[in-house]
């Protein structure tokens, strides 16, 4: 039988050269399956893709026009929300047997669609790979392991409790069957609280690797970056919590940045990461009490 279709839905969060990469990984896997690679973008960027588009033959370019935020759209909000409708948009065009949702900071290895496939021959729904940090500054591996220290390698695969959207794929009839949840934007943990509700399992692998690659970005980018994704996650928890629990939940906030910063900590060890982890402590304790202000003004306000 013939390998299935896989769907490859990219969301450019940096575009030029982080792009380019990504799509030159993509274009060199070995032993492809049969593969639509879908790039949705909006045009705020529609120069910087179009040009890097030329040096790839097999893209399927899908323009949304002038997207206008709710936020401003050069706030760390007003960006979140186009990569949420780019992904969506995405999934919208995506023909496959199988979907997958990844990131151009997420480069795939060589065997990344191949093991895509071999793995969804078993029955699970949802299959979430790991993100591998790529050598960076001291102040990158600290988002790294705030955001995705988690998903680094090794960890054993299995039932998980999260997978990321920078490396995760479906079965098509997963993505079918919540298309109401992420018809205009697509916010993952909406979309697999769901999944999960209704029976699914999110499988977690150690097999579909990406690296990360995040430009060396500042601590004034990256403070507001984590108090507006914070936000988010706050307000969307906050959309299934009753009044008095997200009061609860907003009063814990002096103890959410030390919970937090022990539980990457003991990750970290897992992973033979100590050292590296407590040289990077101070920017991981600053950056995690900027998401955890951020969850909590979400709690409270219920808006992202």
């Amino acid at each position: 039988m013939s390998a299935p279709l896989l769907s490859v839905v990219v969301t450019i969060v940096d575009g030029g050269t982080v792009l380019r990469d990504f799509l030159q990984a993509l274009d060199r896997q070995q032993d492809p399956p049969p593969m639509q690679i879908i790039v949705p973008y909006d045009e705020s960027i529609a120069a910087d893709v179009e040009a890097t588009a030329r040096m790839f033959s097999r893209l399927e370019l899908l323009p949304l026009g002038k997207i206008t935020p709710a936020r401003p759209i050069e706030s760390a909000a007003g960006q979140h929300e186009l990569y949420d409708r780019r992904r969506s948009a995405g999934l919208h065009a995506a023909k496959g047997d199988l979907i997958a949702i990844v990131e151009d900071r997420g480069v795939p290895r060589a065997n990344w669609a191949r093991t895509a496939v071999r793995l969804h021959e078993q029955p699970f729904g949802v299959i979430g790979g790991a993100i591998e940090g790529a050598p960076g500054t001291m102040l990158n591996w600290a988002f790294y392991v705030c955001d995705f220290g988690r998903y680094g390698l090794p960890f054993e695969s299995g039932t998980a409790d999260w997978v990321s959207d920078v490396n995760v794929t479906y079965k098509r009839r997963v993505i079918d069957q919540t298309r109401e949840l992420w018809r205009e934007r697509f916010r993952e943990p909406i979309v697999h609280w769901a999944l999960i509700e209704r029976g699914e399992t999110l499988h977690l692998s150690s097999e579909l690797v990406v690296e990360h690659r995040r430009p060396p970005a500042s601590l004034w980018v990256l403070l507001p970056e984590r108090f507006h994704w914070g936000r988010l996650f706050g307000h969307i928890r906050a959309m299934h919590l009753s009044l008095p629990r997200r009061l609860a939940y907003a009063a814990m906030w002096p103890l959410l940045s030390p919970m937090l910063f022990v539980r990457h900590a003991r990750t970290q060890h897992r992973k033979g990461n100590f050292g590296r982890f407590l040289r990077a402590s101070p920017a991981v304790g600053v950056l995690l009490v900027a998401w955890t202000s951020g969850e909590v003004w979400g709690y409270l306000t219920n808006r992202s």
